[in-house]
């Protein structure tokens, strides 16, 4: 904790040159995603096996406050990936790094340029959305739907420390984490680099689909589902992401397979951010310091299980019917009677017709 509030203190204090904001900015945005990949894993995965509670995330996330949190997020995702990649191709060439100053202004003006018509599209929704007077979750219950992951963080957390604590008492100080200059330690500098080049080209379609073309708020519209022919006839996010996981081309659930590659690679990646960050806050605490590996060893392996078990599953039966119940109990029976149906093939009909049905 003393490193922590040094490092805030000095960072502060000492005008440093773009390369120091560079690595603060990278830090604080990494964590940001991370954050919110937390919370998406797990309420997607809602949609499998909890329907009515994807229903409540989904009610949180067309809130004012994600609303904004969502265009925080999406320049936490741009910045983070292009100061990656300005990363990752400077360490690739050593001699390059007499350029990092110009790169790090050059990657400055790529976000901001990206941002720009990304933030008027992502805008367009959020007028759409508000001007018909929609009914959306008081601040209060907002507030109220993410306890649980603050409960579960805080478990995880305890369970950590205590973790640490017995190993530190069976194994001694010798015991817990990976020596600087390591061959693991080398693995995982190369592994940052190569995935974090492999996850532009995911995440940046990801963000395209679900926060540009189509926003959070057109996953409870009666409307084409992107990527697919299907349309959401029950206008409610578990039909959403039932039809998107069940769209197959040539055999294969493309979707599922595109989300599986960036559920491994950003998790992976993200929680192995996360130990780099608080395992150089903990050097003077061996407890501490085993406890933040395990930390992130936790998240990885709880975030890797459930998003896989969600989509290796398929919505069961009945769940629309019950996320349907649940639009009726947060907003009344005024949800969804104003929506516009566009006449598109189900799943099931184009399946028939395929069949020659």
């Amino acid at each position: 904790m003393t490193s922590l509030v040094y490092t805030i203190t000095e960072t502060l204090r000492y005008r440093g040159a773009i390369g120091q904001w560079s690595w603060v900015l990278h830090r604080i945005t990494g964590l940001g995603v991370l954050l919110f990949l937390v919370l998406h894993v797990i309420d997607t995965s809602w949609a499998v096996f909890y329907p009515e509670l994807y229903v409540r995330a989904i009610a949180s996330y067309q809130s004012p406050l994600f609303t904004l949190g969502e265009f925080g997020l999406v320049a936490c995702v741009v910045y983070h990936a292009y100061n990656g990649f300005r990363i990752a191709l400077i360490d690739l060439r050593p001699k390059w790094w007499k350029h990092q100053q110009r790169a790090a202004y050059v990657v400055l003006a790529a976000t901001a340029i990206t941002l720009v018509p990304v933030f008027i599209l992502m805008f367009s929704h959020v007028l759409h959305f508000y001007e018909d007077s929609p009914q959306v979750l008081g601040l209060i219950d907002v507030l109220k739907e993410q306890l649980p992951f603050v409960a579960g963080i805080a478990l995880a957390v305890i369970a950590a420390v205590l973790f640490s604590a017995v190993t530190g008492l069976i194994l001694g100080d010798k015991g817990g984490h990976a020596r600087k200059g390591s061959k693991l330690e080398r693995f995982w500098w190369s592994f940052m680099r190569i995935s974090g080049v492999l996850i532009i080209p995911l995440v940046f379609g990801h963000l395209a689909m679900m926060h540009i073309l189509q926003g959070v708020f057109d996953i409870t519209a009666q409307t084409t589902v992107v990527g697919t022919p299907y349309i959401n006839e029950s206008a409610t996010a578990v039909e959403f992401v039932g039809n998107r996981w069940g769209y197959i081309v040539g055999g294969i659930f493309i979707w599922r397979v595109y989300d599986f590659a960036l559920l491994v690679l950003v998790t992976i990646h993200g929680f192995n951010g996360l130990r780099y960050v608080l395992t150089d806050y903990t050097m003077n605490s061996n407890l501490f310091r085993r406890a933040s590996v395990y930390l992130a060893t936790i998240g990885a392996v709880v975030l890797l299980v459930v998003g896989g078990a969600a989509l290796f599953s398929t919505v069961p039966a009945g769940a629309i019917e019950e996320a349907e119940r649940e639009v009726q109990l947060i907003y009344g029976e005024s949800a969804g009677a104003d929506s516009e149906t566009e006449v598109l093939p189900t799943p099931a009909e184009t399946a028939e017709a395929a069949s020659g049905g």
